[in-house]
């Protein structure tokens, strides 16, 4: 019999949690493809279109490890609820304002600041609360199941829906984005877990809160090696696709609704990546899955540097979907199983912090590449900074494992 996709082991409130992230998911899958679409209708300089990405992470520089603390101090439930709202009302705005034609490109980053912002808020208090909803033992099988929805609503059916819709009004995919925000916090308003857990201690100072977070990841070789790790990878990746919409239309010679397709193109092989897990975690540990990781992601920007061939781009994001899920599950599930309950917040926010973080720095790199050395630059760039990463994360990946869940420091 094949498995539920929502088995009773991973609670009631997971029930609501999985749909909240699914119909979101969708949202930003459309957002995925129209942002890009819509400042590069209204610039198309690379290094404005780059800003607009680097706009959007910003706030993970300046407010992650503020956010994870508030995160171990404040009602989880209720910071997503929050911050699910903000977003919808944000999107509403601007949607409008587009649809009325007065969206001029500073105020589509300030909204891209605002979601930003609000981004850090939710998905810290939105990690940190899984691991309160669900049973340790069954983590793996529940963030599985976040990645799968997560990539049929963010890269394969959201795209598409997406660029049809901005085809039809640049604003609608907006409205489509606030309505699904409005929908998900209804969920999470429903969700029963309780909040942080207390040590009866006397409340300090949030920036000490904060440094207990950066201490404890640093003191913890697994975690710390995860998150040097994703700090590159994203600086590489961000740095090569920044201009990923300009690079499909002008290099490989796609339009609009084409470009929304190959991203959606990246989550044919996502989809494998949930059973692609379960099958091969067992067999070959997390260690291998890691380092093979590595050399599929540096392989991967020297074939997308090489070709003009949408046909083999798409083929190559294909391959490229199955390892980002499989190494989000092993690194997710690793995080959270060796992380204490009353820091998971600040934890979640120090990792964060890397991979945003490096999203945020790779954006204004890539945008930068491609202004001065053209749109192949930024994946020439990649493809050397991955090996560089590969050749020096390989050993002290050794200390990751969705097994040894015991924490360390």
């Amino acid at each position: 019999m094949r498995p539920s996709l929502l088995p009773p082991e991973l609670g009631r409130d997971f029930r609501k949690i999985w749909p909240a992230a699914a119909i979101s998911n969708l949202g930003d899958g459309a957002m995925l493809a129209a942002g890009p679409l819509l400042v590069a209708s209204i610039t198309d300089e690379p290094a404005a279109v780059g800003a607009a990405a680097f706009i959007q992470q910003l706030p993970w520089l300046l407010f992650a490890l503020f956010s994870g603390a508030l995160a171990d101090r404040l009602d989880r439930r209720l910071m997503v609820v929050a911050a699910d709202t903000f977003r919808a009302v944000v999107l509403a705005a601007l949607g409008s304002a587009v649809l009325l034609d007065a969206s001029p490109l500073w105020a589509v980053y300030a909204a891209l600041f605002l979601m930003g912002t609000a981004e850090t808020l939710a998905d810290n208090a939105s990690g940190a609360l899984l691991v309160t909803a669900v049973p340790k033992e069954h983590l793996g099988m529940a963030n599985a199941r976040l990645y799968l929805t997560g990539t049929i609503g963010n890269q394969l059916v959201g795209p598409s829906i997406g660029a049809l819709l901005f085809a039809v009004a640049a604003g609608v995919p907006l409205l489509l984005n606030a309505v699904t925000f409005a929908a998900a916090a209804a969920l999470m308003s429903r969700v029963s877990v309780r909040p942080p857990v207390s040590d009866g201690t006397a409340r300090t100072a949030l920036w000490l809160d904060v440094r207990e977070g950066v201490h404890w990841l640093w003191n913890h070789a697994g975690v710390r090696t995860l998150a040097l790790a994703i700090l590159v990878m994203n600086i590489t990746f961000m740095a090569a696709f920044a201009t990923w919409v300009l690079f499909a239309k002008q290099r490989l010679g796609l339009s609009d609704t084409q470009y929304g397709l190959l991203i959606s193109g990246t989550s044919l092989g996502a989809l494998a990546g949930m059973p692609v897990y379960h099958y091969l975690e067992p067999r070959v540990g997390s260690l291998t899955l890691l380092r093979a990781g590595l050399v599929i992601e540096t392989t991967v920007h020297l074939i997308l540097a090489l070709t003009r061939n949408p046909w083999v781009a798409g083929a190559t994001m294909t391959v490229f979907g199955v390892h980002a899920v499989v190494w989000g599950i092993v690194s997710t599930t690793a995080r959270q199983l060796a992380t204490p309950e009353a820091l998971m917040g600040r934890v979640n926010s120090v990792y964060a912090l890397a991979s945003v973080g490096g999203s945020a720095l790779g954006a204004l790199l890539g945008g930068a590449l491609a202004q001065n050395y053209g749109l192949v630059a930024p994946f020439q760039f990649a493809f050397v900074g991955m090996v560089v990463t590969t050749a020096i994360a390989w050993r002290p990946l050794r200390h990751v494992s969705v097994r040894e869940a015991a924490p360390q420091g």
